[in-house]
């Protein structure tokens, strides 16, 4: 079994920092892309940012220059860092990985349980 533990929301005023992480642990042969999502009351979940295992990352236009996603390989931990805060950052934010858990099997995106973050104007 894989389990992928966020932690690191709250509730922050507009224009402050928070920041994201996100364990994988349990039975992982290796991860590949890792990232966040965030779902909005009455929005679908939309793709925040990502990472793949060489550190190429891939952001949504309305949190570029914002966020920063980050990882750790040794500790299969993904990061996100969020400054400059608005109201619409306010979402529970989910963390997935692309990953296996041997060398023969598919890839498969495990994900976290997700995490409330709101933003106070």
């Amino acid at each position: 079994q894989v389990h992928l533990v966020e932690s690191g929301g709250g509730l922050v005023q507009a224009g402050g920092s928070l920041r994201l992480s996100c364990a994988a642990s349990g039975s992982i042969f290796s991860i590949n892309t890792m990232g966040w999502y965030r779902q909005a009351p009455g929005k679908q979940r939309e793709l925040v940012a990502t990472i793949g295992t060489g550190g190429t990352t891939n952001y949504a236009d309305s949190v570029k220059g914002r966020f920063t996603v980050f990882r750790d390989n040794a500790k299969n931990t993904v990061y996100l860092q969020m400054n400059s805060l608005k109201p619409e950052d306010t979402a529970v934010y989910y963390c997935y990985a692309d990953l296996r858990i041997t060398r023969d099997s598919y890839n498969f995106n495990s994900w976290g349980q997700g995490t409330q973050v709101t933003v106070s104007s």
